[in-house]
């Protein structure tokens, strides 16, 4: 095993528990925190995160180019025009990603940490489907058989393998599952509408995260101050509060920044199959501390489930 590989198993694996404890914090959090303020400070603390990477980043690619290099060399003002040349583009995703993780917090709390991380795990089907409807990628028929077969693992294990699905689950998990379909749906739309960036190297994944985050902790906590009341403002002086507000963002986006990593060392293909156990563990983290179930039908979904991403991967790899 070469370096590499090391290194991207080791992000891998990090980023499989800060990607799989994502929804246990969401539902661990108190009530008095609605969805909208949370996901608001999800967001901002997201991108004060990303903020010093990305001037990382940037110090480490200008140092790469030879003073003398003047068509190469990474500047400031290169960057900020990227971002003007493409600024509608990137509100457009501000606001994506904004609902996103406002219907983020609305999902997990009606569906449960254990069915909600079962449900993301369909992104990859929704990556199949933007792919071949905007970008023209190809996708295979047992690509489309094993993302039928992944929905039934999600079913199987919602459903806790009932015939007839959905009829002996509460109505409240029913409408969380579907709100998590739509903003997985939403999710890969984004990115999938932010990919020619980075083919162009317009702007890379750190810069797009931190401004996604920017651009939707401004929306939100602009629409929280307008639609809210005042009142609400003093759940930013309790302990707790502030806690939760830390911990969501730092799990959120060292998550991201593990995946990232990952991607660095591993291909697309490896680095999806290296995170696709985040079900288990949000599975272990949500029985242990939100004292959900994890059932025989939940573990039998999430081996479906795993076993299809896997073919659908390695088939998308063989294609290309």
């Amino acid at each position: 095993m070469d370096n590499n590989t090391k290194k991207g198993l080791i992000f891998g694996a990090v980023g499989v528990f800060f990607v799989g404890f994502q929804p246990v914090v969401a539902n661990a959090r108190p009530e008095s925190l609605d969805a909208f303020i949370f996901a608001a400070m999800t967001c901002l603390v997201e991108a004060s995160i990303f903020l010093p990477l990305m001037y990382l980043e940037f110090k480490v690619n200008k140092s790469k180019f030879k003073k003398d290099d003047i068509d190469k060399q990474i500047t400031k003002n290169s960057i900020w025009n990227y971002w003007k040349k493409n600024l509608s583009l990137l509100i457009f995703i501000g606001v994506i990603f904004a609902l996103n993780q406002l219907l983020f917090f609305i999902g997990y709390r009606l569906a449960g940490a254990i069915n909600g991380a079962l449900t993301q795990k369909t992104s990859i089907f929704f990556g199949l489907l933007f792919g071949y409807l905007i970008l023209k990628e190809r996708f295979t028929k047992i690509q489309i058989i094993f993302s039928l077969t992944l929905f039934f693992g999600l079913l199987m294990a919602i459903s806790q393998g009932s015939l007839l699905f959905f009829s002996e689950v509460n109505i409240e998990v029913v409408m969380g599952v579907f709100i998590l379909l739509f903003i997985t749906c939403l999710w890969m739309f984004g990115h999938t509408m932010t990919k020619p960036l980075f083919k162009r190297d317009e702007i890379t994944p750190i810069q797009m995260v931190f401004l996604r985050n920017i651009l939707s902790g401004i929306i939100l906590i602009s629409l929280y101050i307008i639609f809210f009341p005042i009142e609400n403002f003093k759940l930013f002086l309790d302990p707790i509060n502030i806690f939760f507000f830390i911990s969501m963002g730092t799990v959120y986006g060292f998550g991201l920044f593990s995946w990232y990593k990952t991607l660095s060392y591993l291909e697309v293909s490896k680095a999806t199959i290296v995170l696709s156990p985040t079900p288990i563990v949000s599975a272990i983290f949500a029985a242990l501390i939100l004292g959900e179930q994890y059932t025989i039908f939940h573990i039998i979904g999430t081996i479906i489930v795993i076993i299809s991403i896997i073919i659908i991967v390695n088939q998308k790899k063989v294609e290309s």
